[in-house]
């Protein structure tokens, strides 16, 4: 059945674009044109994506405009003579490089060398005797008490020595020579500092002693002779403008042997105990030197 005239009817899609309605007629039926609608509504969706491209390429110029801006304002306008912008009027910025802050030297000087005064006699001009160099009655060196007996003090070496440093002291100048004896459960020992004018002459005469050269034992004052004719125990050594010897032995005369560490500590002791006094003139000299 047809209820129209002219050729087969036309197959509308209203989802379709572009297809025909069924009514070609210009009669307005009240049905909406959906081909038209849906070509109108692409036409806008068409424009919508164009106006975002062109939008989000302005944003991403105007973002880079802000960047670049910033960096030349960061950069203090391309120039080194500019500076922040945003600082107060008031505000200064400080100029030239930091200074450190330099003080005025404190360092002390180097002390004073105490051998420097025992070296001369020049320089080493404090008062010098038995008394100053062998003080007191007693002298303890560990747990070793010696009891002091006689002193003496000549200006003729030569006489208070023995075998061969009589010798030797006269050839180097020796213009004083100061003794002193201890003694301690039947041994004795006599040591005897020799004075020469420099520490070469002192350090020479050293060098020429031997196993002959003893400075003469001293009795007296309690201390029987000793080392007379027996064999004893001697030492030699020098310190500044100073030698220094010992003899030690029994008091009854008996001689020295190896086994006999008694004598051996004496002389020991005897021989630490001059060395000590001989520093501490220098350090003495040097302390009282630095005071002034």
């Amino acid at each position: 059945m047809s209820y129209g005239q002219g050729g087969p009817q036309s197959q509308w899609d209203p989802w379709k674009p572009q297809s025909q309605q069924p009514w070609s007629s210009g009669a307005d039926d009240g049905t909406p044109d959906w081909a038209a609608l849906a070509e109108a509504s692409e036409t806008r969706n068409k424009r919508r994506r164009l106006l975002f491209i062109g939008g989000g390429a302005l944003a991403v110029i105007a973002v880079g405009t802000a960047v670049a801006m910033a960096v030349v304002s960061a950069n203090g306008g391309g120039g080194p003579e500019a500076g922040p912008s945003n600082l107060p009027a008031s505000a200064t910025l400080p100029s030239g490089s930091a200074t450190a802050p330099s003080f005025a030297p404190t360092s002390a000087p180097p002390p004073l060398d105490p051998k420097d005064f025992i070296s001369s006699a020049k320089k080493d001009t404090a008062p010098l005797g038995p008394g100053t160099l062998f003080p007191g009655t007693r002298l303890t060196m560990g747990d070793a008490v010696y009891k002091k007996g006689a002193t003496a003090d000549t200006g003729s070496c030569a006489t208070a020595a023995g075998g061969t440093l009589s010798k030797v002291l006269t050839a180097n100048g020796c213009t004083r020579l100061i003794r002193a004896t201890y003694s301690k459960d039947g041994v004795a020992v006599t040591v005897g500092v020799a004075v020469f004018d420099t520490e070469a002459q002192a350090t020479k005469a050293k060098s020429q002693t031997d196993d002959r050269s003893i400075v003469r034992s001293l009795s007296g004052k309690g201390v029987k002779p000793f080392c007379d004719g027996a064999f004893c125990r001697s030492t030699r050594n020098a310190y500044g403008r100073y030698a220094y010897f010992t003899i030690s032995g029994f008091t009854s005369g008996k001689d020295v042997a190896k086994k006999d560490t008694k004598v051996f500590r004496t002389g020991d002791d005897l021989a630490e105990f001059a060395f000590r006094q001989i520093h501490r003139r220098g350090e003495a000299q040097a302390s009282a030197a630095a005071a002034q």
